[in-house]
């Protein structure tokens, strides 16, 4: 059965001054690549968007290779995602939920992703802390080394079977928790997600000089 993918894209873009999914790359907007790249998703039967009704119009004219429906955001990340939840077919074992602002996601590792989380549960991109840490005190120096050897960075999608991530988010939702991120909400369920390491670049868009770094990397 079809792995339903649900794009969170009701964000503010207040770090960025300017509406960031409207961004144009190579002339599609940043909105647009992100449903794009999880449409291309072998295993993704249909897309749920949750974002304003005027941005979606604006930026996702039809056609759609797949079924793509929009749902109402939330004021929080938490209830954009359970909105969404809302709107998966009973029919889908599996959901992913991707972040609109990483345009970049490479099709075949969502797809491992969804592999993954349908034999174990629970899959995310993620990639491995390769940089020195350092703890500091509270006048910025650094006084301590932070072992790295078992650190990522999280990315999305976050994939899980369907009855799992409804289970976290009753539970989150239940008892007014705030999560970043779906691993989070799963792990206040006690459920512990598999990491997949990113094979490409998986930038988020945040900040004006993300939008130049994602063109370079389209141009190769």
């Amino acid at each position: 059965m079809p792995c339903a993918a649900i794009i969170v894209a009701g964000g503010s873009s207040r770090r960025m001054g300017f509406d960031k999914l409207a961004a144009l790359l190579r002339g599609v907007p940043v909105l647009r690549r992100s449903v794009d790249a999880m449409i291309a998703c072998e295993q993704v039967g249909r897309v749920i968007v949750a974002c304003p009704a005027e941005r979606f119009d604006a930026l996702l004219q039809p056609p759609f290779d797949k079924p793509v429906l929009r749902v109402d955001p939330g004021a929080e990340r938490q209830f954009s995602v359970a909105a969404g939840l809302a709107a998966v077919d009973e029919a889908s074992p599996v959901v992913a939920v991707h972040d609109a602002a990483r345009p970049l996601v490479d099709p075949a590792a969502v797809d491992e992703c969804i592999a993954i989380a349908r034999e174990s549960g629970a899959a995310a991109l993620a990639r491995p802390v390769t940089e020195t840490l350092k703890k500091a005190d509270a006048g910025g120096f650094a006084r301590s080394s932070v072992d790295r050897s078992r650190l990522w960075f999280m990315e999305t999608p976050q994939v899980f079977r369907t009855e799992l991530l409804r289970k976290a988010y009753q539970k989150v939702l239940d008892g007014g928790l705030v999560v970043t991120d779906e691993v989070s909400a799963l792990e206040a369920i006690g459920v512990a997600t598999r990491l997949v390491p990113s094979p490409g670049p998986n930038l988020k868009i945040t900040h004006p000089p993300d939008l130049a770094l994602a063109e370079a990397l389209l141009r190769e």
